[in-house]
């Protein structure tokens, strides 16, 4: 691996890298999957006589399953190779696309369960390659670009969710298998130059680096409170909104700008953390969400675009760094860093949504979405531990954290 410091080269090298732009589209496609979720929602209610709270074992079905499986697949991925990342992707087609003629409602959890698998399969090894795919000086750049994707197709669901609902009911979710088809082969075809080679035996695996246990925990709590907030505010915006009479129109545009908002964010961090540094990036980045927060909470009508649109940008640009972060502290293993990190991400958003509605019910929805404020206070200091790009090389040279 490279130790050269950050380089100044133009960004369009990244956006020029034709297996990086691939996985980008893998990672937009498989996230699309995970959005519609929650647009099924009134129908299955109302054609399975349920309360939202049953209909929501489907979300908890994909996306626990995804969550609790990634590190599972990361490790494979360091041992085997990613040389499956396609079919990680079409299974998720297959299996999401067949809600639409499922039998039952218990048949259709277990299907998102099911797609959830695959979920939890491409983004470790998607993120390994992404890794791979371009020279060390522009790896935060590469895992920016890769990281947007996801991002970008979760915002896009409610369009193609809704138009597909609309003209076809349920079971126009069928047709859902023919972009991730498409882009599976296509995966598939590029993988066979591109995929990451694992090590094979457990022989190939000896004398891995220790892992600097500390900071790779500072990285996995700030990407935990990362992704509460982010979680949070894409969850109660919409109902926060409604009680004070927006329309749906309002509010629904409102959630996009902010989570299109996030994907620029992410897809920029990465070329400015090349430039300037990650940990000044994430440090800053999480000082100045705190005032976002409030502004966006104190003032809400159209300035809430704007005011939603910056914290989406504050808030979601650390995540590729940490990612990429956690790979670097875990020499040789990288798949486990990404699994770990993506699902504990994963993890930490389904926990901590019902916490910040407990707040809601007790206090106010307002309230609650004020005190992400107090969770990104608290990521600050723990940030402050992470390492500058000196002593991430010093640790990748020595193979340790030993002073």
């Amino acid at each position: 691996m490279s130790l050269a410091p950050p380089t100044t080269a133009p960004a369009t090298s990244v956006i020029r890298n034709r297996p990086l732009i691939t996985l980008f589209l893998g990672h937009m496609t498989i996230d699309l999957y995970a959005g519609l979720l929650p647009v099924l929602f009134p129908v299955l209610s109302r054609d399975y006589d349920l309360d939202l709270a049953t209909v929501g074992l489907v979300a908890l079905a994909y996306s626990g399953v995804g969550s609790i499986s990634q590190p599972l697949f990361g490790w494979l991925a360091d041992r085997y190779g990613t040389r499956l990342t396609g079919v990680a992707l079409v299974w998720t087609a297959v299996t999401f696309a067949a809600i639409a003629v499922a039998p039952s409602f218990w048949m259709i959890v277990a299907l998102a369960g099911a797609a959830g698998l695959g979920s939890g399969a491409f983004h470790p090894f998607g993120a390994l390659n992404a890794n791979a795919v371009i020279d060390d000086r522009r790896r935060n750049s590469a895992m920016s670009v890769y990281a947007s994707g996801g991002t970008i197709g979760f915002a896009v669901r409610p369009l193609i969710g809704v138009g597909l609902l609309a003209l076809f009911g349920i079971r126009g979710i069928g047709l859902m298998v023919v972009p991730g088809t498409l882009i599976a082969v296509w995966l598939l075809l590029e993988m066979r130059r591109i995929a990451v080679q694992g090590t094979g035996s457990r022989r190939g695996r000896a004398g891995l680096p220790p892992i600097p246990w500390l900071l790779l925990a500072a990285v996995i709590i700030v990407m935990m409170a990362r992704s509460w907030t982010m979680s949070s505010m894409q969850a109660f915006i919409p109902t926060w909104y409604d009680d004070m009479g927006y329309s749906e129109a309002f509010y629904g545009f409102l959630a996009t700008t902010i989570t299109l908002a996030s994907a620029l964010g992410t897809l920029g961090s990465g070329s400015l953390a090349d430039r300037h540094g990650r940990r000044a990036l994430i440090v800053g980045s999480l000082i100045a969400t705190i005032p976002a927060i409030l502004l966006f909470t104190q003032s809400t009508g159209s300035i809430a675009f704007v005011t939603g649109a910056l914290v989406g940008i504050l808030a979601a640009s650390t995540a590729p760094l940490l990612l990429v972060m956690a790979q670097q502290l875990m020499q040789g293993r990288a798949g486990v860093a990404s699994g770990l990190i993506l699902g504990l991400g994963f993890v930490t958003g389904a926990i901590g949504v019902p916490v910040t509605g407990a707040i809601a019910d007790a206090f106010s929805i307002q309230t609650a979405m004020r005190a992400q404020s107090i969770v990104i206070l608290l990521a600050i200091p723990i940030a402050l531990l992470l390492p500058n790009e000196a002593r991430m090389r010093q640790i990748q040279e020595r193979g340790s954290d030993r002073p």
